[in-house]
């Protein structure tokens, strides 16, 4: 733990306690980056950038504020906590702001989670620079004469924080991020210009795959929309490749958020213990799996963080419920929001499955759309290839699909075996039957 941090953190919840608060919760964030980007072979943005500060939650006669502050020398700070609990005592009160019980911190998991890359402070600058130029060569190399312009990029970074309340929680956490990936636009016929991606990342520098393969598939992948069109609406199985499943995904979990519930904003309110989907359907909230993305320890109310089944075999077991809307909706709090969100994988894979389902749409993308939190209704553009013969065909474009969530999920037929290892969605491929997907 980082001593320093535990130091200004302590003194900052004692002058805000001796200021007149009765709670408060003090975070001490530091943060480094550096992003580098190539275009046409040549640098396009150098950044590094640097910052730290605090944020204070105060707690004072039934009122509560949240401020946040750069400036960390003490009498600035000082000065700045003394304010803050003074505005604070002129607010609204809210009797359901307060600190958690701390019942709910202990049993924090003794674990190493592996967030913290050791060789982070060796990367040098001519290894990024390195790496992006290998990325935009490869990425140029594959697409040829096709290509437009293509922008490369990498991005690192280290956070620290560090969490104390005034009843008792401390919390102390260090991680690494590495991301890199392409974006490129090619030529198509007549004046259509389809720009594609490829970004991936991870916990550890080594996690990710080799800059040569990075930059051959964001070429590949933009290829593969050349020549896109739309087919005629037509009721079709789809598969809904492994690092697109997220976006369908999103419109459930917001009505699966306590806030959602207690503004009468969820379609899944009363739903718990109840069928929303399909035997093939189980969603696990996993925080505890060693280099994940959305690993931790504990969540933002400091609450130790435990494995949850919040779907199993389409029944819906579990909902998203920090503590300020547990008292609100007077349940018992679970966790304010996800971690890693694991589908199970299956056991066969994507070009298996085309081979049996004979003709259909490997959905690779996603475009505009919406998800209705209140009603479950949603509607959403989709890229991707049709297949038929259990081999892609043509790309598509400008289709559509539309539905409900509680009824798209229970037409969920299988899962994949391929699951997205560079997020903290770690979803396989979702193969859904009998989708509408028109024109649009």
């Amino acid at each position: 733990m980082n001593k320093d941090m535990r130091d200004l953190a302590g003194w900052a919840m004692e002058t805000a306690k001796a200021a007149g608060a009765d709670d408060c919760r003090a975070s001490i964030r530091s943060e480094r980056s550096v992003e580098i980007s190539y275009r046409q072979r040549k640098p396009e943005a150098i950044k590094e950038a640097s910052q730290r500060g605090l944020s204070i939650d105060i707690y004072v006669n039934g009122r509560y504020s949240s401020q946040s502050t750069s400036d960390l020398r003490r009498d600035a700070m000082k000065e700045f906590i003394t304010n803050a609990v003074a505005i604070t005592k002129l607010l609204a009160a809210d009797p359901y702001r307060t600190l958690p019980d701390p019942k709910y911190y202990e049993g924090r998991p003794d674990v190493d989670l592996g967030l913290r890359d050791s060789v982070y402070e060796t990367v040098t600058p001519e290894d990024r620079h390195t790496m992006v130029k290998e990325i935009e060569d490869a990425c140029l190399n594959r697409g040829g004469a096709k290509v437009i312009s293509v922008t490369a990029g990498q991005q690192d970074s280290y956070r620290e924080s560090l969490v104390l309340t005034s009843n008792g929680f401390e919390g102390y956490r260090e991680s690494t991020g590495f991301w890199a990936g392409a974006e490129m636009t090619v030529q198509d016929e007549g004046d259509r210009r389809p720009n594609g991606y490829h970004f991936i990342g991870g916990v550890k520098r080594s996690s990710l795959p080799s800059p040569a393969e990075i930059g051959v598939q964001a070429a590949e992948r933009t290829l593969d929309l050349l020549g896109a069109r739309k087919i005629d609406t037509e009721t079709l199985p789809i598969i809904i490749e492994n690092r697109s499943a997220p976006n369908v995904l999103g419109g459930l979990l917001s009505a699966m958020n306590g806030r959602s519930i207690q503004q009468k904003q969820s379609f899944l309110a009363e739903k718990k213990g109840q069928k929303i989907g399909s035997d093939c359907f189980t969603l696990i909230d996993d925080p505890l799996i060693v280099g994940g993305l959305g690993s931790r320890l504990y969540d933002g109310d400091g609450f130790a963080a435990r494995k949850r089944v919040m779907i199993e075999s389409g029944v819906l077991k579990e909902f998203y419920v920090d503590w300020y809307y547990s008292r609100k909706l007077d349940w018992e709090p679970t966790t304010g929001g996800p971690s890693n969100l694991v589908i199970p994988p299956g056991k066969r894979s994507v070009q298996e499955i085309m081979k049996d389902l004979g003709r259909g749409i490997l959905v690779t993308g996603f475009i505009g759309g919406n998800s209705n939190s209140t009603t479950g209704d949603t509607s959403v553009g989709i890229l991707g290839r049709l297949f038929e013969g259990g081999r892609p065909t043509q790309a598509i474009a400008e289709m559509n699909i539309a539905g409900n969530h509680l009824e798209f999920w229970h037409r969920l037929a299988e899962v994949a075996n391929d699951p997205w290892p560079y997020s903290s969605y770690r979803t396989p491929s979702l193969v859904f039957t009998d989708i509408v997907v028109s024109g649009v």
